[in-house]
């Protein structure tokens, strides 16, 4: 159930509102021609189900995907046959950073430190660590050629993953994939 939340968090989480955003890179094949196809399906499982069950992340991924491939002219076939299968994960990873002030002594008759006029020796401070933890989320997004079983176009978000974004993952599912689908470099039958 944990490991159900992370990837949910990292889906969800994923990747809608750092104050910079998402990191979002796409990949095409170059001999694809997008405009060549005119119907989708999703996959049977997709990479955020579980083994026995369907997550509530699956639909949230599904309901925005299917809104970004429709609006570019795309028609939805539940089941099949298709021409495209659409796939997609998420995935969450913990993060350490650890950083080091260095340490400092103050001497007793320089600068402010002069007020101490000999009274009592210099202050030494040790070095600071600080370690700080942090989720990331990544999420990718497989457009597939179901003829020739081949990925046409692959979309992938990555970002630092948010309280905000976990209390609201179909808010930032949809965002995602709406900034995702903004490299989506087709529409069906050439429009």
């Amino acid at each position: 159930m944990k490991n159900l939340l992370l990837a949910g968090a990292a889906a969800a989480s994923l990747l809608a509102s750092c104050a910079s955003g998402p990191t979002i890179r796409s990949h095409i094949d170059p001999a694809a021609n997008l405009s060549s196809y005119q119907t989708f399906m999703f996959a049977e499982r997709t990479g955020t189900d579980r083994p026995d069950y369907k997550t509530p992340i699956t639909s949230y991924f599904k309901e925005s995907i299917r809104r970004e491939m429709e609006a570019r002219g795309y028609r939805y076939v539940e089941g099949g046959p298709a021409d495209l299968l659409i796939n997609f994960n998420a995935n969450a990873q913990e993060n350490v950073d650890v950083r080091t002030t260095p340490g400092s002594t103050f001497g007793y008759g320089y600068g402010y430190y002069g007020y101490r006029g000999g009274l009592y020796g210099a202050a030494a401070f040790p070095p600071e660590v600080q370690t700080v933890r942090y989720k990331t989320g990544t999420a990718n997004v497989d457009v597939v050629d179901l003829s020739k079983k081949q990925v046409v176009w692959e979309g992938i978000a990555e970002a630092r993953l948010t309280d905000k974004m976990m209390k609201d993952p179909r808010t930032a599912i949809s965002n995602v994939i709406t900034e995702m689908f903004q490299q989506y470099p087709g529409r069906a039958g050439g429009g």
